[in-house]
């Protein structure tokens, strides 16, 4: 209406205005008036059409888009919940050793084995590299001279960062001229018997899935375009199989780690897939750190990561059950019970705190409200931080020392300082929940003070979790418990190696070379079947 009555007053023959100075004012000020009424109408129109765009966008992506990427989620989990199952499968299925050809009156029952797939040959495209295997010189039963007969040619198909080759091992077959016996060198340890993948491939799918976090589909994908054709079954089966191999290591690892006299803990959430329900639970990885470089200990670094479906205390007193020592962890409550006294008094673990948890919420509260006290426990506790920096590197008397001179007396103005805080401000405020949280810690606190082998805080045991934080944002989630056990296993061993400074991919490949012709690999697979029968079995040495 304000619009319609501001045209018709536009419209008005100016020799019709009216010539006295009041009227002519009001008429402008009702003019003035319709104007910004009519503005308003115009923005709060405009407004409601873009609302109504945003609405009609979302619903057009509700009805032509959503679906489509429901349908991506649900093929991306149904293709996980495969390669999971194909994985598990070669797990369980450890390799048996090559089967003798038949003779005699046995012939007729080879032909009721189980028939395996026929293997396709190696692309033709790709680059040949030829590794001669020369046998001894001289024939030795009877050190006659050899005279070539033929060769094995075992095609193995490797790779090379950014190609794939295939390297042929050719083993002469070369026979005795005086009493005929053929002599020939054996073939390399290969981490897969009778199969074709090197360790330096092996190695890369291993750290393309666990590191690099690209689901085996996603990998075959990615080779097909290179044009080398490697079904997903084919790669999880390699996967199953080299976890296996890698089993022994990882628990020694683990043993390794566990017998340090001081630990880092922690754990993050993993989103795995739950059969039969299309949705995800939430698992837990746990890792635990030995890093004595601070304190310039000698054992090198290593980390031991652990599968969980829950979050459960029992789950850490499990793990924990053969450690004995500090534990520096976060205020995790299902640790408690690993802190308690023994009936004579003492502890079998010593809990130590983490000030960069103290210190994260302060700084929450700091962001969110600006708030003076806040901003004072900051500082106080940069404080404590700029003493680390003279104590790090140092052997643990030293640092101890350095501790006790320049960081206690601070630790003992600081909690005089919050005890003191907590009585003026709000109990039910975040600053009194902050300042509760650390006084009630406060004693394991300030434990690293006394120990040189401590630090200040956990954060070795967080940024261990980082590869995992990235993961989950790559892969969105784990595809089975026992998938979540596999991927716990392989970052127990590439973690480490980046503690140590090592690439993990070179180092598995140098690992996956040797490891398959260990006695401890050699011992297991012997186990594997039942005697007389070749039949696989699930038993490990």
């Amino acid at each position: 209406m304000g619009q319609l009555s501001y045209r018709r007053r536009v419209s008005f023959d100016p020799h019709d205005l009216p010539t006295d100075a009041d009227a002519l004012r009001r008429l402008v000020q009702e003019q003035h008036a319709e104007l910004v009424a009519a503005k308003a109408a115009l923005q709060l129109r405009t407004l409601e059409i873009e609302k109504l765009k945003v609405q009609l966008a979302r619903l057009k992506r509700e009805k032509f888009g959503r679906s489509s990427e429901r349908l991506e989620q649900a093929i991306a989990q149904l293709e996980l919940q495969i390669e999971e199952i194909e994985v598990g499968d070669a797990v369980a299925t450890p390799e048996e050793p090559p089967a003798q050809p038949p003779r005699g009156a046995d012939a007729p029952a080879a032909t009721t084995a189980k028939r395996r797939p026929q293997r396709q040959p190696l692309p033709g495209h790709l680059p040949r590299e030829t590794v001669v295997h020369e046998p001894a010189c001289a024939c030795p039963s009877c050190g006659g001279a050899l005279r070539r007969i033929g060769d094995d040619v075992t095609e193995v198909l490797e790779y090379v960062p950014g190609h794939f080759k295939v390297v042929q091992h050719v083993r002469p077959k070369l026979s005795c001229r005086l009493c005929e016996r053929i002599v020939q060198a054996p073939l390399p340890s290969l981490p897969i018997e009778r199969g074709r993948p090197g360790p330096a491939l092996l190695a890369h799918v291993l750290v393309g899935k666990y590191v690099d976090h690209l689901p085996l589909y996603r990998q075959s994908e990615i080779y097909a375009r290179e044009g080398v054709a490697l079904d997903r079954s084919t790669l999880a089966e390699w996967v199953g199989k080299a976890v296996w191999l890698l089993d022994p290591l990882v628990e020694a690892l683990g043993r390794n780690v566990m017998g340090s006299a001081k630990l880092h803990a922690d754990d993050t959430p993993v989103p795995v897939l739950d059969p039969g329900r299309g949705k995800t639970k939430t698992g837990r990885l746990w890792v635990y750190v030995r890093d004595d470089r601070p304190c310039r200990g000698p054992a090198p670094p290593a980390a031991f990561y652990r599968y969980s479906p829950d979050r459960k205390g029992e789950r850490p007193r499990a793990h924990l059950k053969n450690f004995s020592g500090v534990l520096q962890a976060d205020g995790y409550a299902g640790f408690a019970e690993l802190y308690a006294l023994k009936p004579d008094g003492s502890r079998k673990i010593v809990e130590a705190a983490c000030w960069a948890h103290v210190r994260r919420k302060f700084f929450d509260i700091h962001a969110a409200s600006g708030a003076p006290l806040a901003h004072e426990a900051l500082e106080r506790i940069r404080r404590l931080y700029a003493i680390e920096e003279e104590a790090r590197g140092q052997p643990p008397g030293q640092r101890a020392a350095i501790r006790r001179k320049h960081a206690q007396p601070e630790l003992e103005a600081m909690k005089a300082w919050l005890q003191a805080v907590l009585r003026k401000v709000s109990g039910k405020s975040e600053l009194a929940k902050a300042i509760r949280y650390a006084l009630t810690r406060w004693e394991a606190l300030v434990r690293y003070v006394d120990d040189g082998r401590l630090e200040i805080d956990n954060n070795a045991a967080e940024r261990a979790l980082r590869a995992v934080a990235l993961g989950r944002k790559n892969y969105l989630f784990a595809g089975s418990d026992a998938g979540g056990g596999r991927a716990a296993a392989l970052y127990s061993l590439t973690e480490t190696a980046k503690l140590n400074g090592l690439d993990p991919e070179a180092y598995l490949r140098d690992v996956l070379a040797r490891i398959a012709a260990s006695p401890i690999t050699r011992s297991t697979a012997s186990a594997s079947c039942s005697p007389g029968t070749g039949a696989p079995s699930n038993k490990r040495a």
